[in-house]
């Protein structure tokens, strides 16, 4: 698989931006240098800025030219630094405002797939404001008894949990509302989960991951050894090709470009595919996932982060 790229002197002064305040900042600054020492290794003249340590305004100061943004969570892929970014008139890597803002939002996501009849979990909303615990027993009835609890705009599995009764299902909501004051409340579907990296609006091949926790928690993404992860993932070329299409379709609908990751359940019975979430900037550390596809694809590390720097030059 080939992308576009340039030259090491064409990209200029790059910052690679990472760390943050966000409660993904531990994952962002290995991600963040993983990617500044690949890129320092390409002959980019690359430096690393964490914008909770450093104002905006420094990335004039130091006469950067683009930003290769590394930044996971609220704040860096929620849309609000990409408008700062456009405001000081500097390109970035990955999606605008705009599709990062409904990326971020897995509630909106949700919404937007569903107007568009791509399939999704059947969910409900919990509102802070308004959460009554005694409604907790007709949504597990309408969520088919085993129901996962996410915050609407945390990633990397934070503040998730899975209950099967309405009991749990209320502790996990009030759980939840410490991050968010939205909580999405959808249906468990039983199957393996996928996922799909799209680069430069190409789909990479599909993993499969499977763990023995209870689900892909934020310990299994990047803590433990006992998450298995398999590319190819096991699925037909007929199914391989109707996921990157739905992925790429999904992606599309949110206004994301660049680069990313969409994640995708598999009903056990049906065969069917549901949309879960999509991540406008996914996780490049040694256990992120599409670095993985991008192995299985023949691209190094180093290329793929240069396609990805190469968005910024759209």
């Amino acid at each position: 698989m080939t992308f576009t790229c340039y030259s090491a002197g064409e990209y200029g002064r790059v910052a690679v931006m990472y760390g943050g305040d966000s409660a993904e900042r531990e994952v962002s600054l290995r991600s963040g240098e993983a990617v500044l020492n690949a890129l320092l290794s390409a002959g980019v003249d690359a430096i690393g800025f964490d914008p909770a340590k450093e104002q905006l305004t420094e990335l004039i100061n130091k006469k950067v030219d683009r930003v290769l943004i590394m930044l996971h969570g609220r704040g860096g892929e929620d849309g609000a630094m990409q408008g700062a970014l456009q405001l000081l008139r500097i390109p970035y890597t990955g999606s605008g405002v705009l599709g990062s803002a409904l990326a971020m939002d897995k509630i909106h996501s949700k919404q937007i797939w569903q107007c568009l009849q791509l399939p999704t979990a059947k969910y409900e909303i919990a509102v802070k404001s308004r959460f009554e615990a005694g409604s907790c027993g007709a949504i597990m009835d309408k969520l088919g008894g085993k129901v996962m609890v996410k915050p609407a705009r945390e990633g990397s599995s934070i503040g998730m949990a899975k209950v099967t009764s309405a009991k749990q299902l209320a502790t996990a909501i009030q759980d939840a509302f410490n991050y968010d004051n939205q909580v999405l409340l959808e249906q468990y579907i039983e199957g393996p989960e996928f996922t799909v990296a799209v680069v430069q609006g190409k789909a990479l091949p599909s993993i499969r991951m499977s763990t023995p926790h209870i689900f892909y928690d934020y310990s299994a993404k990047y803590q433990d050894d006992t998450t298995e992860y398999y590319c190819p993932s096991g699925l037909s070329d007929k199914d391989e090709q109707r996921l990157a299409l739905l992925c790429t379709k999904a992606f599309d609908a949110l206004s994301a470009s660049g680069w990313g990751r969409v994640d995708v359940m598999q009903d056990k019975l049906t065969g069917e595919f549901f949309l879960l979430e999509a991540n406008t900037v996914p996780g490049m550390t040694e256990k992120s996932l599409v670095p993985k596809a991008a192995a299985a694809a023949n691209v190094s590390f180093s290329q793929l982060v240069l396609a990805i720097l190469a968005t910024s030059m759209e």
